[in-house]
């Protein structure tokens, strides 16, 4: 029976000995190892009485068995739900509740501490960690490794990515089969990815560029993976030489570029460097080529759409640009007020409409008529121009998005924190310019009167409630915020004064 996202990237490989991944430990597994290790996946979901349709949220760190997960989902027809592995427990209820999760598959070392969470919402709890082990493998013990693959239809939901808006509520994004085949198909195309390639995976797999990018990409072209757990710079200098591919997000170039060992001989072998989930510094890409004689590709994709633009594979990677829209892809930019499209060269709304673009946010149907025009466009938020040769630069994001290390973070969601804390009045919290993340978090507070914030107290508070990534790397108190005529606070005056914060 068909099912198109499973039959495109599992499959096919049943009975392949080839290597799929390479291990740290030089272990290797096979694509039919892969396969028959999220069959005997799927068939405990199945027997834990899930049905199709039904949301598994995971919170694990990355691992073999971890992606075994998402493939055994697919496979099952169940809706895959990943959540960043920072989150706090009080985070991670929304989601649960939000999704109506009725499987939470968490790391051993959270499951005293997010026990409750699940319970309350009514979700099964099952543990798996990094090297294996937990109660979700041993159910997987013993279980035939071959499961009846449950049809599906392009457009069914397979995965709920959740995004902050600015609202502070976080949104759901619904992606089909279709939207994630037709993205992964047309990368690996535009990008000459093949079974030769092996793809340095130092990404997490619980975002969109890990998992849908990377991952999805290797598997269409048949490639292999080096699968390391996070960013370590020694790891990465010892698997370089055995690599010819490599996705990361700028901060893991800018750490290559101040280790000396990285330079033409090491990166020989690489054949293609991709770049994105944040800005790259032009100054990145012209040290890049000056040290490896490779020019980084930069992409831009959001987890509502996956990868939109890209910079040509043959063809000028314009540094300070994202590039051309993607085959089958469409982009336009538009004035905000009005929906009127712009001219090249204008700066305005940033709009995209292609077979990527999500089915809509979950039980947030006037969110999604707001953000999806009937004829299909999605209005990005973020702002940007095309120039006179068609490539696509990236001016800033309505949103006020902050992104740090690659990671999006929302500054409504940590102001309503703050803003509930003792002493505080108001609050505005703003991205600054670091030289290692690209943006850090700044929080900006204005005292009641006769009242003084005990930040210590305040810092107690954030780290429990926010994930690390997320919680201010400075808090600093003024008598008041800056606003313009109509009382909204202006944050641009706020940036231009603590600019140089964080900087050398």
């Amino acid at each position: 029976m068909p099912n198109p996202l499973y039959d495109t990237l599992f499959g096919k490989y049943t009975g392949h000995s080839t290597t799929f991944l390479f291990m740290p430990d030089g272990k290797k597994i096979s694509h039919d190892s892969f396969i028959r290790m999220a069959g005997r996946s799927a068939n405990a979901l199945s027997e834990m009485g899930l049905s199709v349709g039904d949301r598994v949220a995971v919170q694990i760190d990355k691992s073999p068995e971890a992606l075994a997960v998402y493939a055994a989902c697919v496979q099952s027809g169940l809706v895959y739900l990943p959540l960043n592995t920072a989150y706090t427990p009080t985070e991670v209820s929304y989601f649960i509740e939000d999704s109506g999760a009725k499987l939470f598959i968490c790391k051993g070392s959270k499951e005293e501490q997010l026990a409750d969470v699940s319970s309350k919402f009514g979700a099964s709890m099952e543990t798996l960690n990094a090297d294996g082990t937990g109660s979700f493998p041993v159910l997987t013990q013993n279980k035939d490794d071959s499961f009846n693959t449950v049809e599906r239809d392009t457009e069914d939901l397979v995965a709920l990515l959740y995004t902050s808006g600015t609202t502070g509520r976080s949104k759901g994004a619904m992606l089909s089969h279709s939207n994630l085949l037709s993205n992964a198909n047309a990368l690996a195309e535009l990008w000459q990815f093949t079974a030769k390639d092996v793809l340095l995976h130092a990404l997490p797999i619980f975002h969109t560029h890990g998992l849908f990018v990377a991952t999805n990409v290797t598997l269409v072209a048949g490639g292999s993976m080096i699968f390391i757990q996070k960013f370590d710079l020694e790891s990465i200098v010892r698997n370089i030489p055995n690599a010819t591919t490599m996705m990361g997000v700028p901060t893991f170039y800018t750490r290559l570029l101040n280790d000396s060992r990285f330079n033409k001989d090491l990166t020989r072998h690489m054949r293609l460097f991709v770049s994105g989930s944040a800005p790259l510094l032009s100054e990145t890409h012209v040290q890049f080529e000056a040290r490896t004689g490779h020019r980084i590709l930069e992409r831009y994709g959001m987890t509502e759409t996956n990868m939109n633009t890209s910079n040509p594979y043959d063809g000028e990677r314009r540094a300070g640009t994202v590039g051309f829209p993607i085959p089958g892809i469409e982009i336009k930019i538009t004035d905000s007020k009005t929906g009127k499209e712009l001219s090249n060269g204008e700066i305005g709304e940033i709009e995209v409409r292609g077979p990527n673009v999500f089915r809509g946010y979950w039980q947030m149907p006037e969110k999604t008529a707001e953000e999806l025009r009937k004829d299909g466009f999605f209005i990005t938020g973020d702002l940007g121009s095309i120039d006179h040769d068609g490539y696509l630069q990236i001016s800033g994001r309505n949103k006020d998005v902050i992104i740090s290390g690659g990671y999006n973070i929302y500054p409504k969601e940590i102001e309503l924190l703050l803003d509930d804390q003792p002493g505080v009045m108001e609050s505005a919290v703003i991205g600054l310019a670091h030289p290692d993340l690209g943006e850090v978090v700044a929080g900006i507070l204005v005292p009641e009167h006769g009242a003084s914030p005990d930040l210590d107290e305040l810092a107690k508070t954030i780290n429990s409630s926010l994930a690390k990534y997320k919680q201010p790397l400075k808090l600093l108190v003024i008598p008041e915020l800056p606003r313009n005529t109509m009382g909204k606070v202006q944050k641009n005056i706020l940036r231009e004064e603590y600019k140089n914060l964080f900087m050398p």
